[in-house]
């Protein structure tokens, strides 16, 4: 392997097709540079969310509507679906001549997106039910401001999975439906790193005595 191979900036499947290895190299590099947009996006909610948290007009703080046992539900399904995706990547990598392992794979991590959003929505609906609503404090704003970001770019990858099971079905496992594919997966990781962040700075943090 090549040392061009070795800083692939994404999924090496140069053994397995090289001619996609070749045009992901420059699509997959155009993507990077939109994730690190993205990521300073993230980066501002975060600074504003740290500047206001205890801003709460003596409205609820935040031991008063997370809820741990949810909280760790929708942390644990979604890295569950980053794994899913892992294994989406291989069966890509790997049978070429097989959709079935690949759609299979798509599908749960579809259906395991859906799942955060559900328990992501349930949660906002129970805070809204304490009267924990954006428009009560700065704290809340802020809150719904980054974790409402996420789950909108959970939502966008949902999306987007269901165009990519369309486009499999539509035009097979040709090179643009793999990069296609590649540059999701490196989405869908870039999503649960931000969720790790908002699990650390916003839930744990604020469940602190």
């Amino acid at each position: 392997m090549s040392s061009r191979d070795m800083n692939h900036a994404g999924l090496n499947v140069g053994p397995t097709d090289h001619a996609t290895h070749v045009e992901a190299e420059y699509s997959l590099f155009g993507f990077w540079i939109f994730l690190m947009s993205d990521a300073l996006v993230f980066a501002l909610l975060f600074a504003i969310y740290a500047t206001l948290q205890h801003a709460t007009a003596g409205g609820p703080v935040a031991r008063d509507v997370f809820e741990i046992g949810s909280v760790t539900a929708q942390t644990l399904v979604l890295l569950a679906s980053s794994f899913t995706y892992g294994l989406a990547s291989l069966a890509m990598k790997y049978h070429e001549g097989r959709l079935r392992p690949l759609v299979t794979w798509l599908l749960v991590t579809l259906a395991l997106g859906l799942v955060f959003l559900g328990l992501e929505v349930h949660d906002f609906l129970g805070m809204a039910d304490k009267g924990a609503l954006p428009q009560r404090s700065a704290f809340l704003s802020a809150f719904f401001a980054l974790v409402g970001m996420h789950g909108v770019h959970v939502a966008s990858g949902c999306l987007w999975l269901v165009v990519m099971l369309v486009q499999l079905r539509v035009f097979g496992l040709d090179t643009p439906v793999k990069t296609r594919l590649m540059r999701l997966g490196l989405f869908w990781h870039f999503l649960d790193i931000v969720w790790v962040a908002i699990l650390s700075v916003v839930y744990l943090q604020g469940l602190l005595p």
